[in-house]
């Protein structure tokens, strides 16, 4: 009797190893629907992630070719292409319910804005404006509020920028593409859009008047930087 008891408790041993095997080859395949749930939620965009990787012996996170998908209201159409986001952070501030961030490396491959055929603009529907006084205070209350943790910074902010395309469902033939090749563009000691006046210009200086041409000057570099999030 004893020796069926110990036969059927290894064979649930074993099936428990199994099953957290499993779990944790399937860990990243399940984070990648979450994360693409969550996007879609807090946006109503759709956003398809190549690949997802949570570092569990180094505190890193990687997301491969992300794609964010404009509303039905703009055809569907493909709003960002993001080939890469690379995040190490301090592992130690998050027992602290901090969010300090070692190393981000950002890759926005293509950017496209889109006016449909009622002549509004895909970034505008989606709230973006021109910041307000304070901003970067508020930025940060509201980045506490909503996840619980303080932001204390970015060590070293890695960007990488290619293009930015118009896209006109009206009238295709005002549709343009405008190349900005930014590669590499490192920044330290992020802590609120304040500090990125320099990825600001460098985007004014590659884009020229690409971005405000657009929409009758309502729209800034710093517009785009306030809807990349930082």
């Amino acid at each position: 009797m004893i020796k069926w008891i110990f036969k059927w408790l290894f064979r649930l041993f074993i099936l428990a190893v199994v099953l957290i095997v499993v779990f944790f080859l399937s860990l990243n395949s399940i984070l990648r629907v979450v994360i693409e749930h969550n996007i879609r939620a807090q946006t109503g965009l759709d956003a398809e992630i190549g690949r997802f990787k949570l570092g569990l012996l180094e505190p890193t996170v990687e997301i491969q070719n992300l794609k964010i998908y404009n509303s039905t209201d703009f055809a569907g159409t493909q709003f960002l292409d993001i080939p890469e986001i690379h995040v190490e952070y301090d592992r130690a501030a998050l027992a602290k319910r901090e969010i300090h961030v070692t190393l981000l490396r950002f890759n926005l491959g293509e950017l496209d804005i889109v006016e449909n055929e009622m002549g509004r603009t895909n970034i505008f529907s989606l709230g973006v404006a021109l910041p307000a006084k304070n901003s970067g205070l508020a930025g940060a209350l509201n980045f506490k509020r909503q996840t619980g943790f303080d932001f204390t910074g970015i060590d070293a902010l890695n960007v990488s920028i290619g293009k930015a395309r118009f896209i006109d469902l009206k009238n295709p033939q005002n549709d343009r593409e405008q190349t900005i090749s930014i590669d590499d563009c490192v920044m330290n000691n992020v802590k609120s859009p304040a500090d990125l006046g320099g990825l600001e210009l460098l985007i004014g200086l590659r884009s020229g008047d690409f971005f405000t041409s657009l929409v009758g000057g309502k729209s800034s570099g710093s517009d785009i930087l306030k809807l990349l999030g930082q």
